[in-house]
């Protein structure tokens, strides 16, 4: 997919639905308070972001679309933070004020990157009647100026019953595409949407099936399409990709790298396949052009957005050898354990000079892998190899023995370091599994008392890298 034709292109797209503010507090929790058995957070930072359809509005913003925001707010301070926050980006506001109703307001608690507490101030309950005729004047006279329009649903009172039948009635007679991100288990009022954007959770809620296989899958996709009469019925599966169903079933599979933060990937996916489609492109190429843009987003920490030339770097280091992404930073691969240990995986670690790569190594660490999902390798920087075997080693520079390993099929990351010992890495990567050579047998291994197993796996005999020098040399 040509991702650069998208540059440039400036769709009006307006967005329909619950308007919020996330407010996050971040700190440090050093000590417990005296008052309660609670923890104190150090504030040392606040900060204030567009939520609930906000989010939708900022991934458009960041793609480059002219933003219309259609929505109901109270008559309160956080009204007019958040009508500011709309205007810094240069969003339109059509925005209708109902007393007696507040404005949402999310704040988070963080203390170094956790989350403690989420406290919320909103009114939820269904927006009045007259609220909804103010929005549908609005929308009736605004429609024309707009390719294509969003609804966000986040069940907040805002996207009524009656109010949503009208909005896809309305849009529909202008020949023009409603898109909705869908919120609780009844998606009638979304009937005659252009297409739906539930999750795999969601999606077996709305149609009582439980997606389990490809089988389930279609008849909850196909269900949706039937009963809602949408021109394109999609569900996203995480890591998995997006399933798409008009006249078959396809699934588009996610191209996500790594898994930081799912934070606000949903917005995503449903901005960026509207924004592919107000420029012309087809169901198929927008959904692989929301894919490369949740790629982008889930690799970033918070609630996040793609731009344009991040999707297009993105998409361009996808095609390339993907060898030198494998190979990460002791921080960088503490991040990721943590990410890889909520999913249930079983890490396994080794470490090793790997100087010169023979045969002995390949299957050693090809034992190594079997022992769990993930296999990290501790790789000896250049001046811990000179301490370790003397200065005429290594043989083979660290940037080169890195790269080599992570080419191997059996290695998923490579991580330097320059101690004489991996013992602080493995303490900060807390793997289930170490594995170390046959040789250890009978002998203290540095680590093993911070894994839950020690492995060790018998070498090849007669491969080692000082036999392979030693060759070298005789042949001189």
């Amino acid at each position: 997919m040509e991702t650069i034709n998208l540059k440039n292109k400036n769709p009006n797209i307006l967005v329909i639905g619950d308007l919020m503010i996330d407010h996050y507090l971040w700190g440090s929790c050093d000590r417990i308070s005296p008052e309660a058995p609670v923890p104190v957070l150090k504030v040392t930072k606040e900060t204030n972001v567009l939520g609930g359809a906000g989010n939708v509005v900022n991934n458009l913003n960041a793609l480059g679309a002219n933003i219309g925001a259609l929505s109901v707010i109270g008559d309160d301070k956080i009204a007019n933070e958040l009508k500011s926050m709309l205007e810094s980006i240069e969003t339109k506001n059509f925005l209708v004020v109902q007393k007696n109703r507040e404005t949402s307001k999310k704040s988070r608690l963080i203390a170094s990157n956790q989350q403690i507490i989420r406290y919320d101030k909103e009114t939820t309950f269904d927006i009045d009647k007259k609220s909804e005729a103010k929005l549908l004047e609005i929308l009736e006279k605004q429609i024309k100026n707009y390719d294509l329009v969003l609804l966000s649903d986040y069940g907040k009172g805002v996207l009524t019953n009656s109010l949503t039948k009208n909005i896809i009635s309305l849009v529909n007679s202008q020949n023009k595409k409603v898109l909705v991100d869908p919120k609780g288990s009844d998606y009638s009022k979304y009937k005659n949407s252009y297409l739906l954007t539930p999750n795999k959770k969601e999606a077996s809620l709305a149609t009582n099936i439980d997606i389990t296989d490809e089988k389930s899958l279609y008849i909850a996709i196909s269900k949706l399409k039937n009963d809602y009469k949408l021109d394109i019925s999609l569900i996203t599966l995480s890591e998995e990709g997006i399933a798409i169903f008009d006249e078959e079933l396809r699934v588009k599979p996610t191209v996500a790298r790594e898994v930081y933060d799912v934070t606000g990937a949903g917005d995503t996916v449903l901005a960026s396949i509207a924004f592919a489609i107000s420029c012309g492109l087809d169901i198929n190429t927008a959904v692989s052009f929301a894919n490369l843009a949740s790629g982008v987003v889930v690799g970033k920490l918070g609630s996040a957005t793609a731009t344009l030339d991040e999707i297009i770097e993105y998409e361009a280091s996808l095609n390339q050898n993907s060898s030198s992404s494998q190979i990460k930073t002791k921080d960088e691969m503490i991040n990721l354990s943590k990410k890889l240990k909520q999913k249930n995986k079983k890490i396994v670690f080794t470490n090793g000079c790997f100087d010169i790569l023979h045969v002995g190594h390949i299957k050693y660490l090809e034992v190594a892998k079997s022992f769990g999902d993930v296999l990290i390798l501790g790789l000896n920087t250049d001046s811990s190899v000179k301490r370790l075997k003397g200065e005429s080693r290594p043989i083979n520079p660290q940037e080169d023995r890195a790269y080599t390993l992570a080419a191997l099929k059996s290695v998923d990351y490579v991580v330097q370091f320059d101690e004489d010992t991996p013992y602080e890495l493995i303490k900060a990567l807390n793997p289930d599994v170490l594995v170390k050579g046959g040789d250890y047998k009978g002998k203290e291994v540095v680590g093993q008392d911070l894994v839950k197993e020690l492995r060790l796996v018998d070498f090849v005999e007669g491969k080692s890298t000082t036999s392979t020098i030693q060759r070298i040399k005789s042949n001189d």
